[in-house]
């Protein structure tokens, strides 16, 4: 079976260093494979990012989350950031839905070794909900880059102490794969079970518990 994103043209886009290394990727998630992808998506309506283990969804996104995670794509990932990721855990979430008050500019966790994110939204036309990867934690307008959520694009940063991002609010559906490469077991244990928790709050009153992506 083919694998449903792009590893040759991830490995052909060259990586930016500065101010933090990162790299952006259209159509990451091949084309041909959108379409099933979307159709066995996790039915996420509430704001906020669910793990895995919370949610239900079909084999077609379950062979990607797969390859997102297996052996290939993880070992181009430490080819490319020079960063040994062979032992190290990784952990996935979903989002569906964005809240107006998503989008604060923010850094990830210092367990959080590699961010991978993954839009699965069809061709973007909002102005907002566009993450930006920042300068500075001041400002969304001193722009790095600025990634359209839109058709399978990756967006995949090493997580620094300056390593900002944010988006200018936006209310209404936005689908994103958050993959990290993470320090340990014990950090996927904790956040599953932070996640299972806070999802059932987060179907109860709608809020997120942490910026979105």
């Amino acid at each position: 079976m083919s694998l449903p994103i792009d590893i040759d043209a991830f490995a052909a886009t060259p990586l930016t260093p500065e101010p933090f290394p990162f790299m952006m990727v259209p159509r990451f998630v091949r084309p041909e494979a959108m379409a099933a992808i979307n159709a066995d998506y996790p039915r996420v309506t509430h704001p906020g990012s669910f793990s895995l283990p919370t949610l239900k969804f079909g084999p077609a996104f379950r062979n990607f989350m797969e390859a997102i995670q297996g052996p290939e794509f993880n070992r181009t990932v430490s080819e490319k950031f020079g960063v040994d990721l062979s032992e190290k855990p990784t952990m996935v979430t979903a989002r569906g839905v964005s809240a107006a008050r998503d989008g604060q500019i923010h850094t990830d966790s210092r367990t959080k070794i590699i961010t991978v994110l993954i839009y699965m939204n069809n061709a973007w036309e909002a102005e907002t909900g566009r993450l930006r990867l920042l300068r500075g934690p001041d400002d969304l307008e001193d722009v790095i880059a600025e990634v359209p959520p839109d058709e399978g694009t990756l967006v995949i940063f090493k997580n620094q102490p300056n390593a900002w991002h944010g988006f200018h609010s936006f209310e209404g559906p936005r689908r994103v794969i958050q993959l990290n490469w993470v320090t340990g077991m014990n950090v996927v244990k904790r956040e599953q079970a932070r996640h299972r928790i806070s999802a059932f709050f987060k179907r109860l009153t709608g809020k997120p518990v942490q910026p979105a992506m």
